[in-house]
């Protein structure tokens, strides 16, 4: 299979998980201020998935960019980060509803933890085929900011009951740090 297909497949799938998100925020009952101020929960967990999607999608084009060839192994790893990243969506809705909570929260984490694992699977998956001394290897190194994001959300979760506000404090802490654009792939292609 190339590479192309898969790439296409997956903004396929991607793009359906965000038109799924916005499709949860609904205009407010009332006509006051008040009325759209009591749709913030909502709006703001939309805004940070949202985000994560975006920026797993971004990274993930980049990372396909990097692929000579694609086998089942690559495949199914790749359906493994779509799998988690199609539950956003209701985590998103979950924890809008249900703003600083425990468990929503706690889902919430997890719901962007799976997918941070999947991609780091799919990462290596991608590593075995390419080689040490591909792009990718020069690229990704010692991958501190993927693993300290998912050690942030595993501390996200492990502290979502007893502080679901410092919990979703940490989980829009790593989307902060991936806002800033990730160029070590463009980097070590240009190389």
């Amino acid at each position: 299979m190339e590479k192309d297909r898969l790439l296409a497949f997956s903004d396929g799938v991607i793009a359906i998980i965000i038109t799924i998100m916005v499709l949860e925020l609904k205009a407010p009952h009332g006509t006051d201020w008040s009325d759209l101020v009591k749709l913030a929960p909502v709006f703001l967990s939309y805004v940070l998935s949202f985000t994560f999607v975006a920026i797993y999608w971004n990274n993930h084009h980049h990372l396909l960019y990097t692929l000579s060839h694609v086998n089942g192994t690559i495949l199914w790893a790749n359906m493994h980060l779509l799998f988690w990243l199609s539950l956003i969506p209701f985590a998103t809705a979950w924890v809008g509803e249900n703003p600083v909570t425990p468990v929503p929260t706690t889902v919430y984490g997890i719901a962007f933890l799976m997918p941070g694992c999947a991609y780091y699977l799919l990462v290596r998956a991608i590593l075995r085929i390419e080689g040490p001394t591909s792009t990718l290897a020069r690229a990704v190194g010692r991958d501190l900011k993927g693993k300290g994001s998912l050690v942030l959300y595993a501390v996200g979760i492990a502290i979502s009951f007893v502080e679901p506000w410092a919990a979703l404090a940490l989980y829009v802490a790593v989307a902060v740090v991936w806002l800033i654009p990730e160029r070590r792939i463009e980097k070590a292609l240009a190389q």
